[in-house]
């Protein structure tokens, strides 16, 4: 009986250890598949530089987990230290906001298989990525073509190609700024504007400035595209 009774007690503690919340406002969960000993850090853009906020250690479980606190929706990136290794596949960009995330990949195909969960931030901007590699993978072609071009010296359909470049690129703009403008509430917006089409017309940038709500507008993106919009128009470029 008294052998029932710790058993229980046991078993009461363990679950009240494995329901306990966590005192942070972000908490990153996942699971990198093939993976057995490593280490990951979670960054943040500083200026032009990433910096590590974090750091996880991987030993025989390739499942993780990072708590902290965030102040504002924000960019952050999951990094694998390959060691050795110099691998371009190694770091997984996240749009982070308050509540639980999760992260799900693989060690052979880090970034390609990585699936984001639990952000409606990560969300938006995953769809927009997915509209804007067409826009890449179009101009791609054009730039093969172009080449060729170049090599049988046929200047009319260079001029042709070109022609056919700049449309694509007015054709990123546009959508990056409807992207932008559609989504006023939330902070995704705003890091759009910043990172992507930060040299579009003053006009179409005081657009977006205007569309965002109050609460974006006090996010981190949102304060920095105020800053950025400012300094623009005073400038008058």
């Amino acid at each position: 009986m008294r052998k029932s009774i710790v058993l229980v007690l046991s078993t009461l503690f363990l679950l009240s250890c494995a329901e306990k919340k966590s005192d942070k406002n972000f908490v990153l969960t996942g699971n990198i598949k093939g993976l057995k000993e490593g280490k990951l850090y979670i960054q943040r853009m500083k200026d032009t530089t990433l910096v590590a906020i974090d750091s996880i250690i991987i030993s025989g479980d390739s499942n993780f987990k990072s708590e902290f606190d965030i102040q504002s929706p924000e960019m952050l990136y999951l990094f694998l230290d390959r060691g050795v290794s110099n691998s371009l596949d190694n770091n997984i960009p996240f749009f982070a906001e308050q509540g639980k995330m999760n992260i799900e990949t693989s060690l052979d195909f880090f970034t390609a298989d990585a699936k984001i969960t639990g952000s409606k931030n990560h969300e938006l901007y995953e769809e927009y990525k997915k509209v804007m590699s067409k826009f890449v993978d179009k101009d791609l072609e054009l730039i093969q073509k172009k080449v060729m071009a170049y090599k049988e010296n046929k200047t009319d359909e260079i001029a042709k190609i070109e022609e056919e470049q700049n449309g694509i690129l007015k054709r990123k703009y546009l959508y990056s700024t409807n992207f932008a403008v559609n989504n006023g509430d939330y902070e995704v917006s705003p890091y759009v504007a910043l990172a992507e089409i930060y040299d579009i017309n003053l006009k179409y940038l005081d657009t977006i400035h205007k569309t965002m709500t109050p609460k974006v507008a006090k996010s981190l993106y949102g304060k920095k595209l105020t800053e950025y919009y400012n300094e623009r128009k005073k400038s008058g470029k």
